[in-house]
């Protein structure tokens, strides 16, 4: 399908216009006046500007959230926060295409990726409109003396901080205001000053949905300048973030303040194995587009690729060819399979990772080149890279790199493989690939990560739990364990006699 803005009833037309913040219902620029430009990653193009705020603008949107939290929105009921959540993804299913091509232009994700999106965004708000209804607490029996009846209460934490990345704008936002509106609470929510418009636009759809003022917030700026602001605010009662875990680091430390009720998923260097068994039609694709997706700018993404050492010389040809015929150019473009990478700081720190992997005596097989060719020479692309002969102690095996880059290792034993992978300091997903369902289980079993995923990777649900094991963070979304992140609960006693 292509989608091209001219075809859309645009919200927020992408055309280089500013663009204000959502304060207490009211769009509004930042109280010192100052803007930052976002720009199309395939282009170099500014597509807009929008508020740079600071700490005295945090304080206004805090302040927002904490009058709607002890005012109306108290005051709703489970249900009306079911049919205000349905009502949402009904107005964003009919603002799917503006949606997907927002973000496909100002996070550089191919539209044929950003579309197929769809159903897994409004799934979310879906299932957690079905979770406002299913909030409750127990009734305990005791063992004191006399009549006393004892029970717990489930009760919204209060004003929740979300801070979000820039790789995936749309399910990011939506991953934390849906469970925050189903458990009754108000949220303030900072996106990343890379890609800021599609939260932007969702903000929008969510006033047009009848979500009462002050119980979304959508505030503009850097990470030093707002994020960090929010995340040491005193009146916000839990701080969801989702990025790098050097920040998730200085966000936690900066909750303290007031011990406020932290969730983190953070960075990942996770593992795919390839057993000689398994079937590799299936094998190569999944594992090569484990990285390659979204330009390698995935905290999941399979980077370390570990394969039996009987197909590994196979393997790795078999991969980097499918690297190599991938078709890269402007996300706009439903022909494109592999976006920019989202800035020039972003290209560069791929290309230093690049160089450091060949100085230390890695083979490269395929890519590691700038793409300039072809209309490409403004935008932030690198080709899809393979490395092979690599050993476990090199900076590309080690470290997020967060872009296209795969480092494949050889491996003899399921011992030998499950130590290394699990010799990380990270801890977030991890890939399978095997016909034996006893070897499935075995890795799956021993595998320090919060998804394994088994002869497929990158599968998300909403009714699933997903998060980090390590330092790739704490806290879970999606699951029933994902509505808990944003409930307190209350012991009750009474005694009736």
């Amino acid at each position: 399908m292509t989608v091209s803005v001219k075809d859309l009833p645009l919200h927020t037309p992408i055309d280089g216009r500013h663009r204000k913040m959502l304060i207490d219902g009211v769009w509004c620029d930042a109280l010192g006046g100052r803007t930052f430009e976002t720009r199309n990653p395939a282009t170099g193009d500014v597509i807009g500007t929008v508020p740079l705020s600071d700490s005295s603008d945090i304080d206004l949107a805090v302040a927002a959230a904490r009058r709607a939290f002890d005012g109306p929105w108290r005051r709703f009921k489970p249900y009306e926060r079911q049919v205000l959540l349905l009502r949402i993804a009904d107005l964003m299913e009919r603002h799917w295409e503006e949606i997907a091509l927002s973000d496909t232009t100002d996070m550089g994700m191919p539209i044929v990726r950003t579309l197929a999106n769809k159903n897994r965004v409004l799934g979310m708000l879906r299932f957690y409109a079905g979770m406002a209804t299913s909030i409750h607490g127990h009734t305990i029996g005791n063992s004191l003396p006399g009549e006393i009846v004892s029970y717990t209460r489930k009760e919204p934490v209060g004003v929740v901080g979300a801070i979000i990345p820039w790789n995936a704008p749309t399910a990011a936002s939506i991953w934390k205001i849906g469970p925050a509106l189903a458990a009754g609470c108000t949220i303030v929510l900072k996106p990343s000053e890379e890609a800021p418009l599609t939260p932007l636009l969702i903000g929008a759809l969510m006033m047009e949905a009848g979500v009462p003022p002050g119980v979304v917030n959508v505030v503009t700026g850097t990470g030093a300048e707002a994020g960090a602001p929010l995340a040491a605010h005193m009146d916000v009662d839990k701080i969801v973030f989702t990025g790098s875990t050097v920040t998730g680091q200085s966000i936690l430390r900066a909750s303290a303040g007031n011990m406020k009720r932290v969730s983190l998923e953070l960075g990942g260097k996770s593992p795919v194995i390839v057993c000689a068994d398994a079937d590799l039609e299936r094998a190569v694709p999944v594992a090569a587009m484990s990285v390659f997706a979204n330009s390698g700018q995935i905290c999941i993404a399979g980077s370390r690729l570990f394969v039996e050492r009987p197909i590994y010389e196979e393997l790795v040809e078999r991969v980097s060819a499918y690297a190599a015929n991938l078709r890269i150019g402007d996300g706009a473009d439903p022909e494109t399979e592999i976006g920019p990478l989202i800035s020039p700081k972003q290209l560069e720190r791929v290309a230093g990772f690049i160089e450091d992997g060949t100085r230390q005596g890695a083979r490269l097989v395929t890519g590691g080149h700038r793409l300039t060719e072809g209309g490409l020479g403004a935008g932030n692309f690198m080709a899809p890279s393979v490395f092979s002969d690599v050993t476990d102690d090199m900076r590309i095996a080690r470290e997020e790199i967060f872009g296209p880059v795969i480092s494949a290792l050889p491996f003899d034993t399921l011992d030998e493989v499950v130590r290394r992978g699990n010799d990380t300091p990270y801890g977030l997903g991890a890939g399978v690939f095997t016909r034996d369902v006893g070897k499935a289980h075995q890795l799956a079993n021993r595998l320090r990560a919060g998804s394994v995923w088994v002869n497929t990777y990158h599968a998300i649900d909403p009714a699933v739990p997903f998060g980090g094991y390590k330092m790739s963070g704490y806290g879970r979304e999606g699951g029933a364990e994902h509505l808990d992140e944003y409930l307190n609960t209350k012991g009750v006693w009474i005694r009736t006699d």
